[in-house]
């Protein structure tokens, strides 16, 4: 499912990449399906403000491309994928699939988005590895907008 970017603001679209990392984050603990997911996320209030449809693309769109997001991070991780934190786990797959299914977001933006995810729930130095691998895929999922910017 490829998320259509319409003209939601910045902020919806921001908080739906902040529910959506937690939703994943949450996945990985419990293997709950999207729609248990989907349901847990769109009962709480604070989703008032968020784009709903753009979180549940990213949700399940992560879920269900997971081997494919994981087989790109693996080609630029410098340690097995089961040895990330959680948090940062979640947040580089979910900058995955924005960089493969969102070619119309500026790479830019998904590195940004995902780097002040990773400083807001990451470890301390967390950021810097999300920035350091996301860089490096982007040079190889998107080669032309990174070489020419």
């Amino acid at each position: 499912m490829k998320p259509k970017i319409k003209s939601k603001s910045f902020k919806s679209r921001q908080r739906a990449r902040r529910f959506a990392m937690q939703a994943l984050y949450q996945w990985q603990l419990t293997a709950h399906s999207f729609v248990e997911l989907r349901k847990q996320f769109l009962a709480q209030e604070e989703m008032v403000s968020v784009d709903t449809a753009y979180f549940e693309a990213l949700v399940q769109g992560v879920i269900t491309q997971q081997s494919v997001l994981d087989q790109q991070l693996v080609s630029a991780l410098d340690r097995p994928l089961k040895e990330l934190n959680l948090v940062e786990c979640a947040i580089l797959r979910l900058a995955v699939y924005e960089l493969l299914q969102c070619p119309e977001l500026p790479y830019k933006i998904v590195l940004n988005e995902a780097i002040e995810l990773a400083k807001e729930f990451g470890a301390i130095e967390g950021y810097k590895y999300v920035n350091g691998t996301l860089h490096a895929l982007a040079k190889k999922l998107r080669p032309l907008e990174v070489n020419g910017s």
